[in-house]
Formats: C-alpha cells, sequence, structure tokens
C-alpha cells in the first residue's frame, strides 16, 4: 500500500472547501444565466417578503389600470355620443327660430326633423360598448330606450316624461386605487336627455305649431342644450379623473418594479466576473490537491 505524505485531515478539508467552491459558482452560473438572485423566494432570504408584497401590489395596480381603461373607453363612447345629442338639439333650435317668423316652410321642417331626430336619440341611446348598453345602469343586457308607446302623441312641454326609460338608477363607477373610485355613468332617464326627449316629441307629433308652442319649445329646447352640456362636461372630468389614475397606477408599477428589480436581480457583469475569479481558484485547488494526493512517503524518500 503507498502511503501518502498529505493527512487524511487536511486532504479531506481542502476537498470540502473545493466542493463548497463548486456550489458558490453554480449558484452564480445560474444568476448569471437567468439574472435573478434566485429562482424561488427562499432564496431572497429576509427580502422574500418584500417581493412577494411588490409582486401582489403590481397585479393589483394592474387590475385597477384594466378597470380604468375600459371604463375610459366606455366613457368616450358615451361622450361622443352626447356629442351628437347636443349637435341635434342646437339644430331644432336653430330650425325653431326659423320658424318663428310664421313660415309655414320652416314649421314643416322643423316638424320634419324633430321627428327624424326622435328616432336618432333613442338609437344614441341605445349605444352599446362591447355588447353592453351604456346608457341603461346596471341593466346592461337591456336596451334603455323603447320609443314604441312614447313616441305617440305630443306630449307635454312642461310635464316630464321618461316612459321611454327601462333601465335602471345605478350609475356606473369604477375604483382605480385603494381609495379612490370615480363614478362616471349617465343612464338614458338623466333630465338633460328627458328635456331633449320631450321637446323632439312635442314638436315632432305636431301637425303645426302656434307661435306660443314655438317660444316654450324654443325655451326647452335651450334649457335642455344647457343640461346635455353640463353631462357632456361631467363625462370629460370623469375621464380626466380615470385617466390620470391609471396614470398613477403606470407610475406606481415603474417604481414598484424597480424596487422589486434591486432586490431580486443581480449585476451580470459582477456575477460573470466573480465567477472568472472562482474558477481561477478552483482550478489552482484541484491542481494542488492532485499533487499533493500524488505524493508518497515512497517517493519523499527517494
Amino acid at each position: 500500500m503507498v502511503m501518502r505524505v498529505a493527512t487524511f485531515a487536511l486532504s479531506d478539508q481542502m476537498i470540502a472547501s473545493a466542493l463548497r467552491m463548486q456550489a458558490v459558482m453554480a449558484n452564480e452560473q445560474m444568476q448569471e444565466s437567468s439574472g435573478q438572485k434566485s429562482q424561488d423566494f427562499a432564496g431572497y432570504g429576509a427580502d422574500a417578503e418584500r417581493v412577494i408584497n411588490l409582486q401582489v401590489s403590481v397585479t393589483r395596480s394592474q387590475s385597477y389600470i384594466d378597470a380604468a381603461n375600459v371604463a375610459d373607453s366606455k366613457v368616450q363612447v358615451m361622450y361622443s355620443a352626447v356629442g351628437t345629442m347636443t349637435n341635434i338639439i342646437t339644430q331644432l333650435r336653430t330650425q325653431l327660430s326659423a320658424a318663428t317668423t310664421g313660415s309655414s316652410t320652416a314649421t314643416t321642417s322643423a316638424i320634419n326633423s324633430a321627428q327624424q331626430a326622435l328616432s336618432q336619440m333613442g338609437g344614441l341611446l341605445n349605444t352599446q360598448y362591447d355588447g353592453q348598453y351604456i346608457f341603461s345602469g346596471a341593466r346592461t343586457d337591456t336596451a334603455p330606450v323603447d320609443l314604441t308607446g312614447f313616441s305617440s302623441g305630443t306630449g307635454s312641454l312642461t310635464t316630464s316624461d321618461t316612459s321611454y326609460y327601462h333601465g335602471d338608477s345605478e350609475i356606473a363607477s369604477v375604483r382605480v386605487a385603494d381609495n379612490q373610485t370615480v363614478s362616471y355613468g349617465v343612464t338614458a332617464d338623466n333630465p338633460a336627455f328627458e328635456q331633449v326627449m320631450r321637446v323632439l316629441k312635442f314638436v315632432g307629433n305636431s301637425t303645426s305649431l302656434s307661435s306660443s308652442d314655438i317660444s316654450q319649445a324654443l325655451n326647452l329646447a335651450g334649457s335642455a342644450l344647457d343640461a346635455v352640456s353640463t353631462v357632456q362636461a361631467k363625462l370629460s372630468t370623469a375621464a380626466s379623473q380615470i385617466e390620470t389614475a391609471s396614470a398613477s397606477q403606470s407610475d406606481y408599477q415603474n417604481f414598484a418594479q424597480t424596487l422589486g428589480g434591486d432586490l431580486t436581480n443581480v449585476d451580470v457583469a459582477a456575477v460573470t466576473a466573480q465567477l472568472s475569479t472562482y474558477q481561477t481558484q478552483l482550478t489552482a485547488s484541484y491542481s494542488a490537491i492532485a499533487k499533493i494526493q500524488s505524493l508518497s512517503l515512497a517517493n519523499y524518500l527517494k
């Protein structure tokens, strides 16, 4: 049997040290390839809870952004529809003003235009987004306006009439942050829309218009125009609030992701350099081990 010069304990210690260095290198090689400190939360040590909390908050923030984007799209569709309503009532006022001269042609034109506009208003209030009726409150699967019974008769210029409405009173809102909800909905029975429907019904179903009728219709049309403009302004404000909140969530996500990256990511260049150093050390260690293990007492005594 060949007797070794090195003792077993010394040899074992050197091998154990080399194996530990190999384990460290294996971990850093994984970091180099993935760019992350660990492939599981356990590898983050005391930072694991912070990493988890940041990931949860980013996911929650994204849900707010997604909800805000959907709501903003609905508001944009509403805003466009209400803008068209403003044009309708403005045109009616122009035609009624022309009819104040007593011209039968102007009066007939106003009546015919109101008839068409009433149908157009019904279509606008039945506007859908992604298969949902946006002016129907919570009953988004139900068309809010049915003109079947409403469009008959002149009704009254002074008495409200929402018999055309088949939605509910729920006002749509969206949560855009943990502590912020934005109400943006408007229903088809809103007083502004009701006034438009009322004056269009009266004018459109009239066979003739007296000067008193025209004067009252003009007053109601003016009131309706102001009310509709107010609704449109509120929609604009809601859209601004939603978009601002969404942008804030995006800013937070960038901050949280950067902070999370500081906790989970590694400097790949630094790890690569460290690996090179470890490789040199490990090569030297194994060379020394091989040299020591090749020595024997017989060779030493020669």
